[in-house]
């Protein structure tokens, strides 16, 4: 089975590629042997989306906010390391 693919979504227009690559970044140092790629995918009109395979995760637009580090490692770890301890990322 290949590893998942992760998609950062990010809206061009506003400028948040350094928000997405941050993240990008907090998230592979986190689930290194897990994931199989992460990319960054420039978008539009205010978009923030994150997916896994192709399974939304987080969307900026449904929630009003972006997402929080801690949130997004429990929502990528139940996926992909389910019953991982995260250490501070899960208290």
């Amino acid at each position: 089975m290949a590893s998942p693919r992760l998609e950062l979504i990010y809206c061009r227009q506003c400028r948040w590629l350094l928000r997405a690559s941050w993240m990008a970044q907090e998230l592979l140092a986190t689930f290194d042997s897990e994931l199989g790629e992460v990319a960054l995918v420039p978008g539009q009109g205010g978009v923030f989306d994150v997916r896994l395979d192709g399974e939304l995760l987080f969307s900026r637009a449904e929630k009003g906010r972006f997402p929080e580090t801690k949130e997004l490692k429990q929502l990528i770890r139940d996926r992909v390391a389910p019953g991982r301890d995260l250490g501070h990322s899960d208290r």
